[in-house]
């Protein structure tokens, strides 16, 4: 017998054994792909902050980091109380937005300007999207071996409305010299350490994604003040790249003519392998690239994972999928380990880079545990894949399948 067969009869008496513990039969182990084990189930007891559903977790709270759980994620509009939280440094404090400024300028500025935020919603034409934003390590705990950083499963991701300006507009008042490449931004949040010298966070985008339409300097979230936790009282807002460009508290927009050198732009923070690398080997950070758009993936929102049905009875399903700059083509599931697939029901965008509503409904043969896996696929015909993408030490852009656990009883 092959090494490859004796590890596959490992894995389908390991997935058995499981199964005897959750006191039902593994359907389709047979198709379970090699390493991956099935969904337990976990608790997670922890104090929020003022505004926040109970039921999401903490992942950390010094900076404050928050993950929702995908069932909480059933809204087509993410609403405040769900939405996740990622933050790099300490809230700021004292925020009066009556005298809040952001400064606009740079070595590729034609000239430097200040606005108050009566300045931007006076002078410049409103506009309101519904936007994706996905940290780049949504899905880092999926990594082996594991990488620094919080442990995002599923849930860091969300698809709010925002208001606001058009940074386009705002930077064109200013002045774009022809020598503009990138724009960075700078908040008032504090660096952890209490050093008022030091960035938490400064990151920034190419500047043609800053001059899209629905790159935005937002000052609501729907129809709402955006909340402290969320960036009050303005925030830059990109949709389809990671969530971390989406600067909070913002102060200060800077045109660059070079790519931006702000924090969390060196090293390999947001960057990827060039190559892939052997997970866990050393590796030259000069064979890196920076994180733009987002890779294709979808979310399973209902039923939540561990859903009991009876026998013959069938199940809807439904979820989003998004896929960076792109759009989704096409959704299916699969309740046999990806050994078929089922064809989904998939609404349009409400607008560009908003995630995408699907649905379906499954029937399930016999009595047994059973996985419902989701798999999306985007305009270049680029599909996740069922499996731990390539490893990097950032335990970045993990799209693999979102998976749910069902017992037919």
């Amino acid at each position: 017998m092959k090494s490859s067969d004796n590890r596959r009869g490992f894995i389908q008496k390991s997935v058995l054994t499981i199964a005897s513990v959750l006191g039902s039969e593994v359907i389709f182990a047979k198709n379970m792909p090699d390493r991956m084990n099935v969904l337990g189930e976990e608790s997670f007891v922890d104090i929020l902050p003022e505004g926040k559903n109970k039921d999401l977790i903490l992942l950390n709270d010094r900076p404050l980091n928050i993950e929702t759980p995908p069932h909480l994620l059933d809204d087509k509009v993410t609403p405040a109380d769900k939405m996740f939280v990622r933050n790099n440094g300490n809230l700021p404090e004292n925020i009066d937005a009556s005298t809040w400024q952001l400064i606009v300028e740079g070595e590729s500025a034609k000239t430097r300007k200040v606005f108050t935020i009566n300045d931007l919603k006076t002078k410049f034409k409103s506009s309101t999207y519904q936007l994706t934003m996905e940290c780049g390590g949504n899905g880092r705990y999926g990594f082996s071996p594991q990488t620094s950083g919080n442990q995002w499963q599923d849930g860091a991701v969300s698809c709010a409305e925002w208001t606001g300006v058009r940074l386009r507009d705002v930077l064109e008042s200013v002045g774009i010299k022809d020598d503009a490449v990138y724009i960075g931004y700078y908040g008032k949040d504090t660096h952890l350490s209490g050093d008022a010298t030091k960035s938490s966070i400064s990151r920034g985008v190419p500047i043609k994604k800053a001059l899209e339409n629905e790159t935005l300097l937002a000052w609501a979230m729907n129809g709402q003040d955006i909340p402290l936790l969320h960036g009050f009282p303005l925030r830059l807002v990109v949709g389809g790249l990671p969530a971390s460009v989406s600067g909070k508290w913002l102060t200060k927009i800077v045109i660059r003519n070079k790519i931006h050198d702000g924090e969390k732009m060196s090293g390999h923070s947001y960057k990827v392998p060039i190559h892939p690398i052997e997970a866990g080997a050393k590796f030259d950070e000069k064979d890196f690239k920076i994180i733009e758009s987002m890779p294709v993936k979808s979310v399973i929102t209902y039923p939540k994972t561990g859903a009991i049905l009876e026998e013959k009875q069938s199940l809807s399903l439904r979820g989003h999928a998004w896929a960076g700059d792109l759009e989704v083509t096409e959704m299916n599931v699969s309740i046999d380990f990806g050994a078929t697939w089922q064809k989904c029901s998939l609404e349009k965008p409400k607008n560009r880079l908003a995630w995408q509503h699907w649905s379906a409904k499954v029937e399930f043969p016999r009595k047994g545990y059973y996985e419902v896996w989701a798999k999306a696929t985007d305009t270049n015909g680029v599909a996740q894949p069922m499996v731990i993408p390539a490893w990097n030490p950032g335990g970045y852009l993990n799209n693999s399948c979102h998976r749910i656990a069902v017992k037919i009883v």
